[in-house]
């Protein structure tokens, strides 16, 4: 393509809306910026930028062009990464905090066993992810959030959650509830909200608790619980393992959220080995992440 390199500099400097800003990201002068616009909008036949006091503005067409150069550039680091990524035999993955330190990295020897030389590096996020980004690959997401990418969407499991709490604070607090104590996470303000909407309980509406705590995190919230400190709402694959070890229990059983955890990718036909297993390998084992829905009588 010709003028790529003019087509690079007005990529930088219609993000950063500053000839400027672009020379010092790109280790050139301004007017080298400056001479490139130039030469683009000479070779495009329109004007791409206009000035607006000391400052600069893209025009229609400016915006327009910027738009097909964000995807092209993208595109071209995504593929860089990917190469990277092949050569190295990595994955680089984002997943959400809890999730992964409460129910991914304790299985990923699982996924080891079957690719012993991989090497899957996890990074710890929440909420929308661009893709391609520090070549990162693959998100592991609740779907509680709009993504204004357009990410492909694998569907992983339909989220369930209920009340957890230590088999001791249980024993204390079950013929009265009102001396239950909650606990909030400020990252799911509304999780007891949506649990009492969602599962139609009417319990603590009966017997409302007196003592309410909140933690910064959702680990810290679900830790606390299973030390006895009170009843948080657990979204099952974030308590099943202590569920499983006796830690914790969930005396009014698990509903569903409405909620879902899905897997955001770039591509629907992946032709990368290390990508494609560990994708089919999150799919089997979340899909049997799902609770016993009985309900414990919560008088026994």
């Amino acid at each position: 393509m010709r003028h790529l390199k003019a087509f690079h500099i007005f990529h930088v400097a219609a993000s950063s809306l500053s000839y400027s800003e672009a020379a010092d990201k790109l280790c050139i002068t301004h007017g080298a910026v400056s001479k490139q616009i130039k030469i683009l909008e000479a070779y495009l036949g329109q004007s791409l930028y206009y000035r607006q006091g000391r400052h600069v503005h893209l025009t229609r067409e400016g915006e327009l062009l910027k738009g097909y150069t964000d995807q092209a550039f993208l595109a071209l680091s995504t593929g860089i990464a990917k190469l990277s990524q092949m050569q190295h035999d990595c994955l680089e993955i984002s997943c959400e905090p809890t999730l992964t330190m409460r129910w991914l990295m304790p299985r990923l020897s699982d996924f080891y066993q079957d690719h012993p030389n991989a090497d899957v590096r996890l990074s710890t996020a929440g909420g929308p992810v661009q893709l391609g980004k520090n070549g990162i690959s693959l998100a592991i997401r609740r779907d509680d959030f709009v993504s204004l990418n357009d990410h492909h969407i694998t569907e992983l499991v339909d989220e369930w959650v209920g009340p957890v709490c230590s088999a001791e604070h249980w024993n204390k607090i079950k013929d009265d509830l009102s001396q239950m104590k909650i606990l909030h996470s400020q990252t799911r303000p509304d999780a007891w909200a949506d649990w009492n909407k969602q599962a139609g309980m009417n319990a603590l509406h009966q017997f409302p608790p007196r003592a309410q705590q909140s933690f910064a995190h959702f680990y810290f919230c679900l830790q606390a619980a299973a030390d006895g400190l009170g009843v948080a709402m657990g979204s099952y694959p974030l308590v099943v393992d202590d569920i499983n070890r006796g830690k914790l229990i969930a005396p009014f059983g698990f509903s569903q959220s409405g909620k879902r955890y899905i897997l955001l990718n770039q591509e629907l036909n992946n032709d990368d080995p290390l990508e494609s297993s560990f994708i089919d390998w999150l799919q089997k084992s979340l899909a049997l992440c799902v609770p016993d829905t009985c309900l414990i009588d919560r008088k026994k």
